[in-house]
């Protein structure tokens, strides 16, 4: 008897990740030798963390694109383990780094989301690389880390890690600490929840006081008052490019319906 073949392979079958994208503020105005030493002493930072939360780094499918990593955690990867101690761990490594006498200083930008991520020619695809592309170069994350001079680390993540994971009551994980935000990048547009460690939310609130409210595209479907957590227009690859940041390419088949989700 024939073995019937599945219509599709197992290995392009999309799956539910958690992603983090984590980039290197003002990198381009840094000299080369400069953005080679601060690339490798980034994969250090974040080696460092992962070792002191207890991940294991050797199982991330990782994008290095100068001065930004984008990757995707295993299925086992604990979330309340990012969120909490990861952050704590590389704000910790990161500040006694800038401290060093005579170094260069890193300022980081964190973005987390969680969804479904597919294999891809040119690296992954799905809504949730695409979300946290967006995030993690969201203006209101790029205005606190701007204002909060003394900051070193801000951090956003999705409505959706911060409903299921960060207000679930685990430890390390204080909900008081995040503060919304609305944002809309390209055709991209939901809520996030910022958090500066070493910062109180009312710093945060504050830096944002001044960063004006998103306002939608005229070609993204959605408007900008819309409810919603989550809006991707269409889903794309992401990938490398020539200037370090996440390049979105390769549009793939959106799913039935309008593409919001909770």
């Amino acid at each position: 008897m024939n073995e019937i073949s599945p219509p599709w392979p197992s290995a392009g079958l999309p799956l539910r990740r958690l992603c983090m994208a984590v980039d290197v503020e003002q990198y381009s105005r840094l000299d080369t030798p400069t953005q080679t030493a601060v690339q490798s002493e980034l994969v250090l930072l974040l080696d460092e963390a992962a070792e002191l939360t207890g991940l294991d780094r050797a199982a991330w499918t990782r994008q290095p694109q100068g001065d930004l990593e984008f990757a995707v955690l295993p299925e086992a990867a604990p979330e309340d383990a990012l969120l909490g101690p990861f952050v704590h761990h590389l704000a910790v490594r990161l500040g006694d780094r800038n401290a060093r006498p005579a170094a260069q200083r890193v300022r980081l930008r964190m973005a987390v989301d969680t969804g479904v991520v597919a294999d891809a020619a040119l690296g992954h695809a799905g809504p949730a690389p695409v979300a946290v592309a967006r995030y993690v170069n969201a203006p209101q994350l790029k205005a606190v880390l701007a204002t909060l001079a003394a900051a070193d680390l801000a951090v956003i993540v999705s409505d959706r890690l911060y409903q299921d994971v960060v207000r679930s009551g685990r430890p390390d994980l204080d909900p008081a600490q995040y503060v919304r935000v609305h944002v809309w990048v390209k055709e991209f547009g939901g809520y996030g929840w910022i958090r500066v460690p070493g910062e109180a939310p009312e710093e945060v609130r504050s830096a944002l006081a001044e960063t004006p409210e998103p306002k939608s595209s005229p070609d993204a479907g959605v408007p900008a008052e819309t409810a919603l957590s989550q809006y991707v227009h269409q889903g794309a690859a992401v990938g490398r490019d020539v200037v370090g940041g996440l390049t979105v390419g390769l549009p793939v088949l959106p799913s039935s319906g309008s593409g919001a989700t909770r």
